[in-house]
């Protein structure tokens, strides 16, 4: 797997590259946790901005005892996840001391993101409408699970609007139950839905002065990423269901089995079929009144699927993919992630990197393995700058210099 490390001349020049790096001099009150919010943050922290991560003392962020599996700290690898580059301050919001630190934080701030149930914040008096009073050129962005009306005492899990949301009912088998993702997908689409709108709002105000109000739920996130399934419906009044691996408007668009594991076939135009029809040997097929269009091949997926899969048995997933691939043909075995940033390792992509930890009293130095953040700036590239920190470790300093920046020169 592919590790990065910093030159020693860019070690030197840390401070000028935090300088050059996109958002840099941009501060932002974190106040969510879990993983949209925090997602959304760390993407924004890796390109320069100062991220304050606001936790609550002694518990912190749930994600933090989501184990395992946990780093050799006891950390939970989920918390790590989406929670580098930012500095932690313990805060007990139910106490007016509390409540006046967080205030005095967002008052050195440009972004507040928090993803509270919705009325929480306001009834700690710090909603965006009193804060937006004080500050008026303060971006606010507010996550939640299913809006602020109707839906706001609708708790916001990933699985749960998966559910709701129609993901689920187009996800799984035919035959089967609906299937979740693998990943909690809706938490991270809007994640990096509420960094878009962020940026479109500092881009505002850039040229007004004038901070915004920028809301995002699971719920609509999901609806969006919806796509073509979601348009088939609000069109053409489609409503999908479960087709395993195979594409409603596309085929042969699926997995296929092979001589040893399954092979990922994403044939988009005629051309592609007719090289695939060559390599598997039986060139015949693209000239077949069943498959010689599209449209006819998704009339005949079925017929279509036990050709290839006859054909495909000859030999095991990487041979095919190779020789496909050379063909022009898009394909790829079904792989498991570490062959996946094997994979990535082999195309010169990052995947991931090594950052350095600042070493404990009586420890040696040592490295925490991050994945790559997945934007490549020419100019002003992500930045490895702090590894996620421990619950509270800033505390002090960002109370005793609430206006600090991070110290971007150490991990």
């Amino acid at each position: 797997m592919d590790t990065q490390h910093d030159a020693p001349d860019e070690q030197a020049g840390a401070v000028d590259a935090a300088e050059r790096a996109a958002l840099h001099g941009l501060r932002i009150a974190d106040f969510s946790r879990v993983l949209a919010g925090p997602y959304a943050t760390m993407l924004l922290a890796d390109l320069g901005a100062d991220v304050v991560k606001v936790e609550r003392p002694g518990i912190g962020d749930e994600t933090r005892a989501w184990h395992p599996p946990a780093d050799q700290d006891g950390t939970s690898t989920y918390f790590l996840s989406v929670n580098r580059n930012k500095r932690s301050v313990a805060l007990d919001l139910t106490t007016r001391a509390g409540l006046e630190q967080a205030r005095s934080l967002i008052a050195e701030s440009d972004v507040v993101v928090e993803n509270f149930r919705p009325g929480t914040m306001e009834r700690l008096g710090l909603g965006h409408r009193e804060l937006r009073a004080r500050h008026p050129e303060l971006i606010y962005c507010s996550i939640s699970g299913f809006g602020s009306g109707a839906g706001a005492a609708i708790p916001g899990y990933d699985l749960l609007v998966q559910a709701v949301g129609g993901l689920m009912s187009v996800t799984g088998t035919a035959d089967g139950e609906p299937v979740k993702a693998g990943v909690a997908l809706v938490d991270v689409i809007t994640g990096l839905h509420a960094s878009l709108g962020i940026l479109a709002a500092l881009r505002h105000r850039d040229a007004t002065g004038e901070g915004q109000l920028v809301e995002v739920n699971l719920l609509g996130s999901l609806l969006s990423a919806m796509v073509n399934q979601a348009s088939a419906f609000a069109v053409a009044g489609v409503v999908p269901g479960r087709m395993g691996n195979a594409h409603p408007s596309i085929a042969p668009y699926e997995t296929l089995p092979t001589a040893d594991r399954p092979i990922a076939l994403a044939v988009g135009n005629d051309r592609q079929f007719a090289a695939l029809a060559e390599v598997v040997g039986d060139p015949g097929l693209a000239l077949d009144d069943r498959f010689r269009t599209n449209a006819d091949r998704v009339a005949h997926r079925v017929e279509l699927r036990d050709v290839l899969a006859k054909r495909l048995g000859a030999a095991g997933a990487d041979h095919w993919s190779a020789v496909l691939l050379a063909a022009g043909v898009p394909a790829g075995p079904v792989n498991t992630l570490d062959e996946a940033f094997a994979f990535a390792h082999r195309l010169g992509l990052p995947g991931i990197v090594d950052m350095p930890v600042d070493a404990a009293e009586g420890e040696g130095a040592r490295l925490c393995r991050q994945v790559a953040h997945p934007i490549g700036l020419s100019g002003t590239p992500a930045r490895y700058r702090l590894p996620p920190p421990r619950l509270g470790q800033h505390t002090a300093q960002i109370l005793t210099d609430p206006s600090g920046q991070a110290d971007h020169t150490s991990a």
